[in-house]
Parts: structure tokens; C-alpha cells; sequence
């Protein structure tokens, strides 16, 4: 990896919502689009993810951006896990030293289990400031879709999330 190993890994939350279906929200990159993969053409899907800011907690972080990437509120959700361990990944070499201002070889992601108890009405992914669009589209999946649907480079923290959350969708 060269100069890149002695990079930070971004401080992050990751958020797996489930509606009371058991089915998980994910929106659709606004500005990820797949371009000479083998899986296909159109734009990739993810959960909702963010960053943490100086003096903020995880939970916290993970409640403000469910709040700004979905409108989804507090009074609508209930926090059902938090994963154990931190998980990793890293950017692809061509996005090392363009995103989040350069400084980071990818994120470390505290992920987080809720459940969403609201109306999809009450969903919204167009933010106040129009350069903030995270997602252009967004709908609930069955689980077993999210690791064809990922940017391939985050799979295998969505295959870790999966696995510890899993049993915990199951019952």
C-alpha cells in the first residue's frame, strides 16, 4: 500500500434500520455509480453510514446521521444492538488522498441495530442543502440482498455486520 499505511482509518458510525417486516432500509448513492463492473451498470446501495464528530459518541452519531440521511427521528427508532468490535475498511487506491479531504485510508464503522417503528412517510432523504444528498432513491430490502448491492470494497463489513446482527433480525 505504500505511503498509504500510515494513514487513519475515519472515525464512523454504520446504521442497519429494519422496518417491523424485518427488511432493511438502503438508499441508492446519489454519486456512486458503477462503472465497468462485472455487476452491471447503475448505481450502488448502502445503509446509512457517517461520520463521528470531536466529543461525540457513537450512539450520538448514529442518531444525528439517521436524522440527516433518512429523517428518520429518536420517537421512531429503537436502538436493538451495537456491534462488538470495530470493523475496517479501505478506500480503493484511487480514492486514497481525494476523500475526506485526504487525510484517511478508509474508516473504522461501530455499527448499530434499530428498529424503525414509523411511518415510510415519515422518511425523507432530501436534505436542506441540496450539495448534502447522500441518496437519490431509497427502499427496504431483504438482507440477503445488501452484499450484491454494496460498493464491493465495504462487503466484508457488511458481511461481518450481517453476521453478528443476523440472529438477532431472525428472532
Amino acid at each position: 500500500m505504500g505511503t498509504h499505511e500510515n494513514l487513519a482509518y475515519r472515525p464512523c458510525v454504520g446504521l442497519m434500520v429494519i422496518n417491523p417486516q424485518k427488511l432493511v432500509w438502503i438508499g441508492r448513492r446519489a454519486t456512486t455509480k458503477k462503472a465497468n463492473t462485472p455487476e452491471g451498470s447503475g448505481y450502488w446501495w448502502q445503509m446509512p453510514q457517517g461520520g463521528i464528530e470531536a466529543g461525540e459518541a457513537p450512539v450520538e452519531a448514529a442518531l444525528r446521521e439517521l436524522q440527516e440521511e433518512t429523517g428518520i427521528t429518536g420517537s421512531n427508532i429503537n436502538i436493538l444492538a451495537e456491534t462488538t468490535e470495530w470493523h475496517f475498511y479501505d478506500l480503493p487506491e484511487d480514492r486514497i488522498g481525494r476523500a475526506w479531504g485526504g487525510g484517511y485510508r478508509g474508516q473504522k464503522q461501530k455499527w448499530f441495530l434499530m428498529q424503525f417503528s414509523g411511518l415510510d412517510t415519515q422518511i425523507n432523504i432530501t436534505p436542506e442543502d441540496p450539495r448534502a444528498i447522500e441518496f437519490d432513491a431509497w427502499r427496504w430490502a431483504n438482507s440477503s440482498e445488501l452484499l450484491d448491492l454494496i460498493v464491493p470494497f465495504k462487503r466484508d463489513v457488511y458481511r461481518a455486520v450481517l453476521s453478528e446482527f443476523g440472529p438477532i433480525i431472525a428472532n
